[in-house]
């Protein structure tokens, strides 16, 4: 196999994923294509596509983790107001 079919394969789950009208589905997709671009990235040598893939990841899982937890938001906001935890 070649690189470049990792690239398309990342791309394939990429748009997949918005074809998922359940949102945790569309982010775990997400996810899982971020995962596949980081492997590329890393196997062509290409940090960007690293970097901008790992952002990706790390979104999608705050994503799913304050929806998941909504007291964890309103903590994480909390602190982001008054600088200190309550």
């Amino acid at each position: 196999m070649t690189i470049a079919w990792l690239g398309w394969a990342a791309t394939a789950v990429q748009a997949t994923s918005y074809f998922f009208p359940k949102i945790s589905t569309l982010t775990k997709l997400q996810v899982a294509a971020a995962c596949i671009w980081i492997v590329y990235g890393i196997k062509i040598g290409a940090v960007p596509v690293i970097g901008a893939n790992l952002i990706v990841t790390g979104a999608a899982l705050f994503s799913t983790l304050r929806n998941r937890y909504p007291k964890l938001e309103e903590e994480t906001a909390q602190i982001v107001r008054s600088g200190e935890p309550k």
